[in-house]
């Protein structure tokens, strides 16, 4: 594990930068994707009576939260990489 803090160290600053941007996206993208895709399952559950509705619920949160937040967070990582290689890159030398 020291191996690769050493390494990771030796980076320079633009990489590390476009690295923070990238997984700081990703984890906020992750946490939007996962809140989104939990309210639109549980829009499905409004119909029901209250007793099933509850059921529904409880059977259909932790799915909806795994897919949307792993979903949100690999689009929000692929973005911000993109977006931190726009921020971070290198002016040309003349």
């Amino acid at each position: 594990m020291f191996k690769i803090i050493g390494q990771f160290s030796k980076l320079d600053n633009i990489t590390k930068t476009c690295t923070l941007i990238a997984l700081t996206s990703g984890v906020f993208a992750g946490f939007i994707g996962g809140q989104i895709a939990v309210n639109l399952s549980n829009q499905k559950c409004q119909t029901q009576g209250w007793g099933f509705k509850e059921l529904c619920y409880v059977s259909s949160t932790p799915v909806a939260m795994w897919q949307g937040s792993t979903t949100g967070a690999w689009t929000g990582v692929v973005l911000g990489a993109f977006v931190g290689g726009l921020v971070a890159r290198r002016s040309p030398k003349s």
